[in-house]
């Protein structure tokens, strides 16, 4: 913000979209102006000379005497002829605004802007999940969707992503503050859960070190499993943020990049445009090879788009726990396979996602049992054909790793075996793997005799169990 004389010189208010959330224009515009005039008061507040609560008296006589489609440009530039400080409005969550509301907003503002150097703020800043390009809004007095009307951005900026350093710097800061330590297996595990997404660093830390406000482990360091389980409660809470972005999974302009990632398909070439909207919302890195943006998303992107499956589910884990307290992953597979021949049609009909729609019947699959006691990791081969899954299974002092690779049959069955194990055991061998299993998707249309097996295949990690389907 800067020094008290530049705080003084100039007047900032920020306005929290996300509590004016309103398809309907007039009150989306009542929900604006009454949070604007709370908070052109409140951030001023700590000088009573500077108090100001012109927003205030002219608002409601704004609405009443103009329409709603006009009401914020006119108290905008009332305001600002009446303040001799610069005024400068961040608008925060922008996009939590939608249809003819979000495009009644966008337009006010531009034409107050073009109405300059009349009155008006000096500065606006549109914060959101996406650039403002991005927006094609769907209007219901349009009759349809329209495109931004946005088109006096002065520039576009992305708050970017930690380095490793800056996380072990950020977590350093904790511990000078509170003389709580972190191990260093947990602030390597912050950095590769998050690979830095500044929200997600933030969440993560919190719920590991603080409950109701107070340290949760007052008298010793935080590890790696404090971190974990943080990250299972962050996702089970489905916080703002989580639940945001399983809101934009359904964007078809979202599915169109994701879906082949989980499917382990090439991303096309004209869906250029689509990817570079989801690098924008934070949701694929931007590296040359698309990929989910950190293990947090990878983990959050199957499990929202198969919550409902896990739910009409109807397994239950002491089925497949052995008598010592292992996992039985031969035990558990078969019965997939099993569930998979009589009904796999019937449930990846219900997915959006349905290239990917075995993949994720697995990982429902899965999710609804390993969660009881363990946990999946998981890696998505873009271009590859594949899904790597890393089922841990903890037992006391020892823990249990099976990793689980999923691919779709294309061309020869033989040649995809062949490929298949010498993945899986690459993956065993990094894992440190107790076994390992091959899953191969076959959706051509053939009897299902031809295509269910399981098979014993030697690697060099050891044996490979490979299961037709």
């Amino acid at each position: 913000m800067g020094n008290r004389e530049d705080f003084c010189a100039s007047q900032y208010v920020t306005v929290e979209g996300a509590s004016v959330y309103r398809d309907g224009i007039a009150d989306a515009m009542r929900s604006i102006l009454s949070v604007l005039a709370l908070q052109a008061w409140a951030a001023l507040r700590d000088n009573f000379a500077l108090r100001d609560n012109f927003v205030e008296g002219i608002w409601r006589q704004a609405l009443r005497d103009y329409s709603a489609d006009a009401a914020l440009s006119l108290v905008l530039g009332r305001w600002a002829a009446a303040n001799p400080r610069p005024l400068v409005l961040l608008f925060d969550e922008i996009d939590a605004l939608q249809g003819d509301a979000l495009l009644s907003v966008l337009r006010q503002l531009r034409s107050g802007y073009l109405m300059r150097p009349q009155p008006f703020p000096q500065s606006i800043v549109l914060c959101g999940m996406r650039d403002l390009r991005d927006y094609r809004i769907e209007s219901k007095s349009a009759g349809g969707v329209v495109a931004s009307p946005f088109n006096v951005s002065a520039k576009s900026l992305r708050l970017g992503d930690f380095s490793r350093e800056e996380v072990a710097q950020l977590l350093g800061q904790h511990t000078a503050e509170t003389r709580q330590e972190f191990d260093p297996g947990a602030v390597e595990r912050v950095w590769t859960q998050t690979q830095g997404q500044p929200w997600l660093v933030n969440a993560l830390c919190d719920g590991a070190c603080f409950e109701a406000g107070q340290l949760r482990f007052p008298r010793r360091s935080i590890n790696e499993a404090d971190i974990l389980q943080a990250q299972e409660d962050l996702i089970q809470q489905r916080s703002v943020h989580i639940d945001q972005l399983a809101d934009k999974l359904r964007d078809e302009r979202v599915r169109r990049v994701i879906e082949p990632i989980l499917a382990g398909k090439p991303h096309r070439s004209s869906e250029l445009r689509d990817l570079e909207y989801v690098r924008d919302l934070g949701l694929v890195a931007r590296a040359r090879s698309p990929r989910i943006a950190n293990p947090i998303y990878a983990e959050v992107v199957p499990r929202e788009r198969t919550a409902d499956t896990q739910e009409d589910l109807d397994q239950d884990l002491a089925w497949y726990v052995r008598s010592g307290g292992g996992l039985d992953a031969p035990k558990l597979l078969a019965a997939f396979q099993e569930f998979f021949r009589q009904h796999s049609e019937h449930w990846i009909e219900r997915f959006q996602y349905k290239e990917a729609g075995p993949q994720l019947l697995l990982q429902a699959y899965l999710q609804r049992l390993v969660n009881g006691g363990g946990r999946i990791e998981r890696e998505y081969g873009l271009g590859r054909g594949r899904t790597d899954l890393l089922v841990v299974w903890p037992m006391g002092e020892r823990t249990e790793r099976y990793v689980i690779e999923c691919k779709l049959l294309h061309g020869s069955l033989e040649r995809a075996i062949r490929d298949g194990i010498e993945q899986t055991a690459g993956y065993m061998d990094r894992c440190a793997a107790d076994s390992g299993h091959l899953v191969i998707f076959d959706r051509r249309a053939r009897p299902w005799e031809s295509m269910v097996f399981r098979r014993r295949e030697e690697s060099p990690a050891g044996p490979v169990d490979v299961w037709g389907m």
